[in-house]
């Protein structure tokens, strides 16, 4: 995936009853940032907004199905996965094929901690 197809390919598996204009699609898209953007504070400052995030990540699998996963990787930045990795291991979202690097991630485990309290 590379800046020139993941629109396409974020279009082609969009499943959105309720949207109907390219604005919807849109704010949708968006979620990608706020979850960058909530990781990244994290990151930084060991705040995790759980709830927000879980929320963020259900919506996407709901829209996006499967195709959230390639997506997801695709748009939060490389230091956040083991993060991101750990929010997929909670939902259930971690395929077990085909084997990929996904696999190879480790998670964080104060964050997966922190989930496993909820």
């Amino acid at each position: 995936m590379n800046e020139d197809n993941y629109i396409m390919f974020a279009i082609k598996h969009y499943e959105n009853p309720q949207a109907v204009t390219q604005e919807d699609f849109l704010e949708d898209m968006k979620r990608f940032k706020y979850i960058k953007r909530l990781l990244k504070k994290y990151n930084k400052t060991g705040i995790l907004k759980s709830h927000l995030l879980i929320n963020h990540f259900i919506i996407l699998y709901n829209v996006f199905e499967d195709a959230a996963t390639p997506l997801l990787f695709y748009k939060i930045d490389r230091e956040l996965w083991g993060v991101l990795k750990s929010f997929m291991m909670f939902l259930g979202k971690v395929p077990e094929y085909p084997k990929s690097v996904i696999h190879d991630i480790h998670p964080d485990v104060d964050c997966l901690l922190e989930l496993q309290n909820i």
